[in-house]
């Protein structure tokens, strides 16, 4: 199946009422995080089934989808890659990886690299040098900025945490909301698993760390000792 007829079939799943929430949604508008982006409206679940059907597009259609203007199309493409990834080779992986890498101006929105960055990026480094996630993390790029933290989803799911906890102290603070919130998310997963090492961290940085990563890094916590650390109790 060449990318021209998948292209095909997602766009008869389109939906203009569905794209112009969609559009709202992601904040394409003027001076937003997404300016400019363009949704045709179709859901996630049609697009993963899409995936499923189409399990061995070649790299060079994956690669004419991801550089489309389509946010639906771009989503297609990443996730057709992630499944390869799981399911390939070491060049297969190796590939990917280059390739997720080589286009990071594409995957220019919060969703896109959260599907997608663990799975491709943090599955690569897992057993590898980590020095690309800090080029990423210093990227004025908001989106490789991010791109670097929820890559380290996959090591904090093999309970490894230290890459995640110096990415946190490099990204603490960081300008942008959106990193804020992943830096959070990804301590708070770090507690999932050990709350000491969580809390370790915290009793560093809680005080100084942006509000919304604070809200983010403590939301599962015991509601009493939630509101100690967001009234400086602790």
């Amino acid at each position: 199946m060449t990318a021209k007829a998948i292209r095909e079939k997602l766009y008869a799943l389109a939906d203009k009422q569905k794209a112009e929430g969609l559009q709202r949604f992601f904040k394409t508008g003027p001076g937003e995080y997404a300016q400019g982006d363009r949704f045709i409206g179709v859901q996630v679940p049609q697009i993963r089934k899409l995936v499923k059907a189409y399990p061995d597009t070649a790299l060079n259609d994956i690669k004419w989808m991801l550089y489309s203007d389509v946010h639906e199309e771009r989503l297609l493409a990443l996730l057709l890659m992630v499944q390869q990834y799981q399911g390939g080779n070491i060049e297969c992986r190796r590939s990917r990886y280059k390739l997720y890498l080589a286009s990071t101006e594409m995957i220019n929105n919060w969703d896109l690299v959260d599907v997608t960055a663990e799975h491709i990026v943090g599955a690569w480094l897992f057993e590898r040098s980590r020095k690309p996630l800090y080029k990423l993390a210093g990227s004025e790029s908001l989106w490789e900025r991010r791109i670097a933290i929820m890559a380290t989803f996959h090591f904090i799911k093999h309970h490894e945490f230290e890459e995640t906890l110096k990415l946190a102290v490099l990204l603490r603070d960081d300008k942008h909301d959106l990193i804020h919130k992943a830096v959070g998310w990804m301590l708070r997963e770090i507690g999932k698993r050990d709350r000491q090492v969580e809390e370790a961290f915290l009793q560093q940085h809680y005080r100084v760390m942006p509000r919304t990563m604070l809200r983010y890094a403590i939301e599962k916590f015991p509601e009493k000792l939630r509101q100690d650390y967001l009234k400086g109790n602790v």
